[in-house]
């Protein structure tokens, strides 16, 4: 028998590799399960700690009105309106453990829309449950302009001598809870006011009015 060698069987087969499949789902896995669990604990625990801050320190609104006013001119003739009005505007803070700084009040007046003065009272700070006064003055004369409309109720209200007059406040307020202070805010309030003119004969007085926060 002949001795077969190497070349008669031919050149080594190399041996077959093995190669691992990755799993169907993605590269993601468990991981953004995780973070999905603790997206949804941050969103709990948020939540949980205003609602206890709710419960705890119980916000209300601060509260304004005008207690006093009087109107002792208001004449319009030549598109040009002269006016005269004085108001006292109590605000209350009823909160217990919020005090409120008033940064700036900008007091606009209107009449049946068309604003005809801005005064700035001075700034205060109200603390817990308690009350403050200002004084808005509007004295002067402006060009105002009035459409049909706005005419024909000056000619109503000019027959009875009350007027109708809006006082919007833009505010700028920070709240204040032991140390820690909110970042300024900027409401503000509307106080729709019937203002008789002061020294008319069967006039009543002004009634205290009550403003509402617009929203």
């Amino acid at each position: 028998m002949s001795q077969l060698n190497g070349a008669y069987y031919g050149p080594s087969v190399p041996a077959e590799k093995s190669y691992h499949r990755p799993g169907r789902g993605g590269g993601c896995g468990g991981c953004c399960g995780c973070l999905l669990k603790v997206v949804l604990t941050v969103i709990i625990v948020v939540g949980l700690a205003a609602f206890l801050f709710w419960l705890i320190v119980r916000p209300n609104k601060v509260k304004f009105h005008v207690t006093d006013a009087t109107l002792t001119q208001f004449n319009y003739t030549g598109e040009t309106l002269h006016y005269d009005l004085t108001l006292n505007v109590t605000v209350r803070n009823p909160n217990k453990k919020i005090g409120v700084y008033f940064d700036r009040i900008e007091a606009r007046a209107l009449y049946h829309d068309a604003r005809f003065d801005t005064e700035q009272p001075s700034p205060f700070y109200l603390g817990h449950k308690s009350t403050n006064v200002f004084t808005a003055v509007f004295k002067g004369e402006h060009v105002l302009p009035l459409s049909t409309d706005q005419t024909a109720d000056f000619k109503k209200e000019n027959a009875t001598r009350v007027y109708e007059i809006d006082v919007k406040m833009y505010l700028r307020v920070r709240f204040k809870l032991g140390s820690a202070k909110t970042k300024t805010l900027k409401p503000k309030v509307t106080c729709e006011l019937q203002l008789p003119l002061e020294g008319t004969t069967g006039v009543g007085l002004f009634q205290t009015t009550k403003c509402d926060w617009d929203r």
